[in-house]
């Protein structure tokens, strides 16, 4: 699982340095991790709250880049395999699948993504339609993801996902 750094955004959604926030709140009582309160859902839970309050918010959380925009739509990007899937809509949460737990981050991912002359574009897995998402801050996602890949070479990224088990083969 990826770290929080101490300069990076907080990912419950506030804007602010992890540092002078969340990081200096005191535990009360353990974190008990659970499948659906991870960090990176507590990151889901933080931009879709900025997506409901109609807030442009981008943060970057280890490999992930997650906006939401001031139409109230907020997506969840995937940088070492370019996949992304929408978790708010009009100010509404759409609640994707999110499996977390301290060894692996599995997520149901609906599009990949690219960035073309200055646009996001979407393909979705279901058809492989292509869509351009009209309300992105483009400029400043592409930032985030340059910065991303800066922190994680393409060596780093390519140890990051495992591969699915073979299906066997008939004999």
């Amino acid at each position: 699982m990826a770290k929080i750094g101490r300069n990076e955004r907080c990912p419950c959604g506030s804007g602010k340095k992890y540092k002078h926030c969340c990081a200096r709140k005191p535990q009360l009582r353990p974190v008990v991790q659970q499948p659906q309160s991870g960090v990176v859902q507590r990151a889901v839970d933080g931009i879709c709250l900025a997506a409901e309050q109609r807030r442009q918010v981008i943060n970057e959380l280890g490999v992930f880049v997650l906006f939401a925009t001031g139409a109230g739509n907020a997506w969840l990007l995937e940088v070492t395999d370019a996949d992304c899937v929408q978790v708010a809509r009009d100010g509404e949460r759409l609640w994707p699948t999110i499996n977390e737990t301290a060894e692996t981050i599995e997520v149901e991912w609906s599009h990949t993504y690219r960035l073309v002359d200055g646009r996001l574009v979407l393909t979705a897995y279901a058809d492989k339609s292509e869509s351009v998402l009209e309300d992105c801050p483009v400029r400043e996602v592409a930032a985030s993801i340059r910065r991303v890949e800066k922190k994680f070479p393409p060596s780093a990224r390519a140890g990051l996902h495992i591969d699915p088990p073979a299906e066997p083969t008939a004999p």
